[in-house]
């Protein structure tokens, strides 16, 4: 197996691109989680309730491939306000907590002037490193 495609049970068809995808050596490349839900429908445009979605995607796709928060390696992150991102530290802490527990990757921030999907108010991949049997 050169690599398997990852898609979390119960969630739209990604059109074009994979959410994830595991390499035979256990590591998992997490395409780019936005703030919709599993049938690809924003329930929120706040920016925390959009963070708090997109972790929950990214852990979806972790969890699918038999990963948890701690095999988490490497967080990108793509925001549309810089002031909204640094305004809010104290509630991110708390939601990021909330999601991922205590596990803290290697992490970038960068600001965009726009997403593909006009209603994000971020995007974020992921690299997790899960080991793998036998």
């Amino acid at each position: 197996m050169a690599h398997r495609i990852i898609q979390p049970d119960g969630w739209a068809p990604a059109k074009g691109y994979a959410n994830g995808v595991l390499t035979a050596d256990g590591t998992l490349y997490v395409g780019g989680q936005i703030g919709w839900e599993a049938d690809q429908v924003f329930r929120t445009h706040d920016f925390i309730g959009q963070m708090e979605q997109a972790l929950r995607n990214i852990m979806a796709v972790v969890e699918a491939a038999g990963g948890s928060a701690e095999h988490l390696v490497r967080l990108t992150w793509y925001v549309t306000d810089k002031a909204e991102y640094l305004a809010r530290q104290s509630e991110i802490g708390q939601v990021y907590r909330r999601v991922l527990g205590r596990n803290f990757p290697a992490m970038t921030m960068v600001v965009v002037a726009g997403l593909i999907e006009d209603e994000a108010l971020l995007e974020i991949e992921a690299t997790a490193v899960i080991p793998q049997q036998g």
